[in-house]
């Protein structure tokens, strides 16, 4: 029998925004309209940056672009003068991710008071526990043993540091400091920081591993299109569908290609640990973080869209489903395939 969840509606969704490539509750931001901090920013199908100042089961949602906002609210006054040239620093966000958020807050210098508003959520940090694996178990093997049975993630290395057993355990934690260079009371602050790394790599390759299958069935069915009667006496249409079906292709070949050279560099750390290859391994991943987000952001929203329309079995003839091509898919995947070609050059 499942537990029936303790969570209010709105700490639901709340907990939904965190997680969430394309949703950002601006209540995390020191604004001071109130009504504007009730608001969420919203990436659209078009990778487009609006404010949804509400939305509703029956009116649907009401979103405005950052420069209409003025229009809806008292533009005479300082506070939303200041709000609005704060909202303003994310209208070219490429995604709305807690890491890429905390990466634009960085750089205008915004304290945020509650921490928490800037990590994933707690079921989400769950979800991820058999991901996570893959980059905590290198860690507890390399300090506590092949044996050593109670250790599952890094919250847990962090509680047995407090009182290290077996004896063997605090002699690698030593040891380990001294590989990377800090002193042994510093290592909690390292085994947090790679608890968040790697969180953040799991939360993206999750993402991207339930996008890939659904890009090879929209691939199917832009090739089925394009086998049309329609599309075949239209040489435009045919070539248009082409384009979109080899962007597709390449963007997501591109960023799990990325993906790959993140494993390789983290297996290379534990092959020889030192603070210059942890530092190499942090500062790779966290510099491809809102290229990463704002790729499948982008990848997302479409396939999603595609997802929801067509994804049953002979659903929409072939001018609909042109339709949909022209006006859903294409618009914005230039400037996504252009993120992650820019990328994956650097």
């Amino acid at each position: 029998m499942n537990k029936k969840s303790d969570k209010t509606p709105e700490e639901i969704e709340k907990e939904m925004v965190k997680d969430s490539l394309h949703l950002m509750d601006m209540d995390i931001l020191p604004l001071e309209t109130l009504a504007l901090k009730r608001a969420w920013l919203v990436k659209n199908n078009q990778i487009e940056t609006q404010v949804e100042l509400f939305r509703d089961s029956d009116a649907g949602s009401g979103q405005v672009s950052i420069d209409e906002l003025p229009g809806f609210f008292p533009d005479s006054e300082d506070e939303f003068k200041r709000d609005l040239e704060l909202v303003k620093q994310f209208n070219l966000s490429p995604s709305f991710d807690v890491y890429t958020i905390r990466i634009v807050l960085r750089s205008l210098n915004i304290e945020v008071e509650n921490q928490e508003a800037l990590k994933l959520s707690p079921t989400k940090r769950a979800e991820l526990t058999d991901r996570m694996k893959d980059f905590t178990h290198p860690l507890i093997q390399h300090i506590y043993g092949a044996d050593q049975k109670d250790v599952n993630d890094v919250s847990d290395i962090l509680a047995l540091f407090t009182d290290p057993d077996p004896k063997d355990a605090l002699e690698k934690l030593k040891l380990m400091a001294t590989k990377l260079d800090v002193g042994l009371a510093e290592i909690p602050i390292f085994l947090e920081d790679y608890g968040d790394i790697f969180l953040s790599l799991a939360y993206f390759r999750d993402i991207l591993d339930r996008t890939v299958p659904i890009t090879h069935e929209f691939l199917e069915w832009l090739t089925e299109l394009r086998e049309s009667y329609v599309v075949k006496q239209d040489r435009a249409q045919e070539k248009l569908l082409r384009g979109v079906g080899e962007d597709v292709a390449d963007i997501t070949g591109s960023i799990t290609g990325r993906f790959e050279s993140f494993d390789r560099k983290t297996q290379d750390f534990w092959t020889d640990i030192s603070a210059e290859r942890f530092h190499e391994v942090r500062d790779l991943i966290t510099s491809h973080h809102t290229t990463i987000g704002g790729v499948l952001c982008g990848l997302t929203l479409k396939m999603d869209a595609w997802k929801e329309k067509f994804k049953a079995a002979n659903v929409g003839g072939p001018q609909q489903r042109l339709e949909f091509t022209r006006s859903e898919i294409l618009p914005g995947l230039g400037y996504i395939k252009q993120l992650e070609q820019r990328a994956a050059k650097g």
